[in-house]
């Protein structure tokens, strides 16, 4: 049954069906285990660096504080859409209901804007922690804590929000296919009829807000560290002083060049064999990737590995 909204080809029909997996025939069993795998590990890691830091009073610092809370967010971020994936893959159901489908959109994009600014709260933490070290408790205390955090999930949420009405205020043409395995904003604006010049415009602001100002922020951070590091006269210092922030920058490389590619940039690039490895890239990768190069290569984090083991399991200490 057709709208009457005077927009051609509209329909009202009320759901979706994700494409992003069809083309793999058989192997969607195989990406299926796969991703399972990787899901869990990523999903057991960072709950357990969330309870490791909960429990070991040696991390209870703003920079393990802050940590914590991006293993939350990305944990959040990946129950969105990978479990619908994997039903997906498992069972040949690809279809989402309209609800659904602007739901998951608003999550995935809440915890994913979330993301990027604990990024650059933690790369203020790191700025004050090496340029202004007998300042640092100070200055990084509890209630600044508090409303850096809250700040960041705030606007997160609003900025979610912000991309999910500018999509599905529009209406949708009659092909309700996804080119994709989840609700993400480029291929679901792609379905819309009439002119979306204006939303790909609104997405496009609402992203450069996002990633450009918390990766300026991240930037001028790091140009002071920079800086900072240069003066110190050991070369032991130096390297002692860069190895607190390799893991952030490492984690900050990863995920802003993944979400710059996929959101700043016009909806005629879009590919969907090229997309989707970069979106399996951001959606399982990169939440493995923090616990590894963030936590699990950190020696005091190794050490409260260990006591919490030793406590908890083996009932020493």
């Amino acid at each position: 049954m057709s709208l009457s909204t005077g927009q051609p080809n509209a329909t009202s029909w009320r759901g979706f069906v994700f494409l992003g997996f069809s083309g793999f025939g058989e192997l969607q069993l195989l990406l299926f285990v796969l991703f399972l795998c990787l899901y869990l590990v990523t999903l057991t890691s960072n709950v357990f660096i969330i309870i490791v830091i909960r429990l070991d009073s040696h991390l209870h610092t703003p920079m393990y504080l802050f940590l914590s809370f991006l293993s939350f967010s990305e944990t959040c971020y990946t129950l969105g859409i990978v479990p619908r994936m994997l039903s997906g893959l498992a069972l040949g159901d690809q279809h989402i209901s309209y609800v659904g489908c602007a739901a998951q959109m608003f999550f995935s994009a809440s915890w994913a804007c979330t993301n990027c600014f604990l990024l650059a709260v933690m790369g203020f933490d790191r700025y004050v922690a090496i340029c202004a070290p007998l300042h640092y408790d100070s200055r990084v205390n509890p209630i600044l804590c508090a409303q850096l955090i809250g700040i960041s999930f705030l606007n997160g949420y609003l900025f979610g929000l912000g991309m999910t009405l500018v999509i599905f205020h529009l209406p949708f043409c009659s092909s309700h296919e996804i080119q994709h395995f989840f609700c993400d904003t480029p291929p679901v604006l792609s379905l819309a009829c009439g002119d979306t010049h204006l939303s790909e415009l609104g997405i496009l602001i609402l992203s450069l807000l996002v990633l450009l100002v918390s990766f300026l922020f991240i930037t001028i951070s790091y140009i002071f560290i920079l800086a900072a590091i240069l003066r110190i006269p050991s070369v032991q210092g130096r390297k002692k002083a860069f190895s607190t922030c390799a893991s952030h920058l490492t984690v900050v490389i990863v995920h802003y060049g993944c979400a710059s590619f996929m959101y700043l940039r016009p909806k005629a690039s879009y590919s969907l064999e090229r997309d989707q490895l970069i979106a399996v890239t951001y959606t399982v990768v990169t939440p493995l990737l923090n616990p590894i190069v963030y936590s699990l290569r950190n020696r005091a984090v190794q050490t409260a590995l260990k006591n919490v083991f030793q406590r908890r399991f083996l009932g020493k200490g």
